[in-house]
């Protein structure tokens, strides 16, 4: 069992990430889509307790974010795994720009967001850690976590 948590500012690619690697084996539990803490909550505990793997798709941008993941996965059994996305603010910022209707998010949205965000580490539970960056062609690019 497998537990999922992508880290990053919007429009870095964690929802085509998921698509392209994750979609045939993974559920996707996303606050876009869920609305509110409390439905991902009750989604979370029942993918854990039905032992379903499972990627958060959401900013998970501080180590506070991370850790109402982190802690019951583990206890539950799963191994945690986090995919730290590039976070080059120019680069998301034009990405959210080609995005068409609700998919764009204000602009000061993704600056306040990109302010926030921490990098992982390995100490804060991950049994795996990834940086995820896009190649010039839009390809996904993973590289094993260098501290």
């Amino acid at each position: 069992m497998q537990l999922i948590l992508f880290i990053g500012i919007q429009a870095t690619g964690k929802s085509s990430f998921y698509r392209e690697r994750f979609a045939d084996t993974h559920l996707r539990l996303n606050l876009d889509m869920l609305r509110t803490r409390r439905r991902e909550a009750l989604l979370f505990e029942a993918c854990l307790k039905g032992k379903v793997n499972v990627v958060i798709d959401n900013t998970n941008a501080t180590r506070e974010d991370r850790l109402r993941y982190i802690p019951p996965a583990a206890a539950a059994g799963f191994t945690v795994v986090g995919y730290f996305f590039q976070a080059r603010l120019e680069d998301a910022l034009r990405r959210n720009a080609g995005r068409g209707g609700a998919a764009q998010i204000p602009e000061a949205g993704i600056r306040a967001m990109s302010r926030r965000l921490e990098l992982p580490d390995p100490a804060e539970g991950f049994d795996e850690l990834y940086f995820v960056s896009l190649d010039d062609q839009g390809r996904f690019q993973v590289e094993a976590w260098r501290s």
